[in-house]
């Protein structure tokens, strides 16, 4: 008697369109639309869009303020007034100038450089969701979104820079050969908040609410960074519990505003500068700028969809 051995058939998964299209492009050496590069070859495109970056900021520059009569003049003013305000509230009201040795030029100082923090961080947030025709119209890097409004805020601290240079001189400050030091402190300051606002980039595209809450953050940040009182004054007394003093020592905002007081003003000396402050300086930058560009980079392929 013979046996019939029964085999069973074969079967194999059903293919699907997506996964044989995926195999076609990979054949042909097709790659997906939109794809996140590798991430050295994303600072090679982004350096190769480098006159891209500065003719955007400066075009957002000039259009700021070419609605307002005075135009570019508010570019100074803005932060003037804000100065002025500041004085009258904290420096009068309140009290905190004195003990504090040249007290306008160090509100100025203080006043300038934090809002160019400030700016660059609230501008950061809407890179992505304030611009999605230019994302879903042309294809370039999209950190070069937030750069660029980092350095467009840059070149309005320079603006305000001249205007701080007349207050100091008219309040005394003599020139000094510390003033060099402006530059490396800018360069850190202008690295950590283009770091920020790529975080802040990314967050803002993800979810567009949190421009509305920055505003608040910014603020509560800013009375804690010493721009209307002196850091150095409050840490000299015992009663603040140690925690609190290493978050002000240690505050990027207040060490960058300390190390450009410290660069113009010859009576902010560097005993009231926190301990390694040029190595704290660094730190924050490497921190935020590589930190934040990684970041960012990760989600490269989601800006501008759905």
């Amino acid at each position: 008697m013979s046996q019939v051995l029964h085999t069973p058939p074969v079967t194999t998964a059903p293919v699907s369109p997506a996964d044989e299209a995926a195999a076609l492009a990979a054949r042909y050496g097709l790659n997906v639309s939109g794809a996140r590069p590798s991430l050295s070859e994303y600072v090679r495109q982004l350096w190769a869009r480098r006159h891209f970056i500065t003719a955007f900021a400066t075009a957002k520059l000039t259009s700021q303020y070419s609605q307002a009569k005075l135009g570019q003049v508010w570019q100074v003013m803005t932060p003037l007034l804000n100065a002025a305000v500041y004085y009258f509230i904290f420096g009068i009201l309140l009290g905190t100038k004195h003990g504090v040795p040249d007290y306008i030029p160090f509100l100025v100082t203080g006043v300038f450089v934090w809002t160019f923090t400030q700016s660059s961080i609230m501008a950061g947030t809407r890179a992505i969701s304030g611009s999605l025709g230019l994302v879903r119209a042309l294809h370039f890097p999209r950190a070069a979104l937030p750069v660029s409004y980092a350095l467009q805020q840059l070149q309005q601290l320079l603006f305000s820079m001249a205007a701080l240079v007349v207050i100091l001189l008219c309040f005394g400050v003599p020139v000094s050969a510390s003033w060099l030091l402006t530059v490396p402190v800018l360069v850190l300051q202008f690295t950590f908040n283009a770091g920020v606002a790529m975080v802040m980039a990314r967050m803002g595209a993800r979810t567009p609410d949190i421009a509305q809450l920055m505003p608040f953050l910014l603020r509560t940040w800013m009375y804690v960074s010493g721009v209307m009182w002196s850091i150095d004054k409050v840490l000299s007394h015992d009663d603040l519990p140690h925690w609190a003093m290493i978050l002000l020592q240690n505050n990027p905002a207040a060490v960058y505003i300390d190390l450009m007081r410290f660069s113009l003003i010859d009576s902010f000396h560097s005993h009231q500068l926190p301990h390694h402050v040029w190595a704290l300086a660094v730190g924050w930058a490497l921190v935020a700028g590589v930190g934040g560009f990684i970041y960012f980079w990760k989600a490269e392929e989601t800006y501008g969809r759905g």
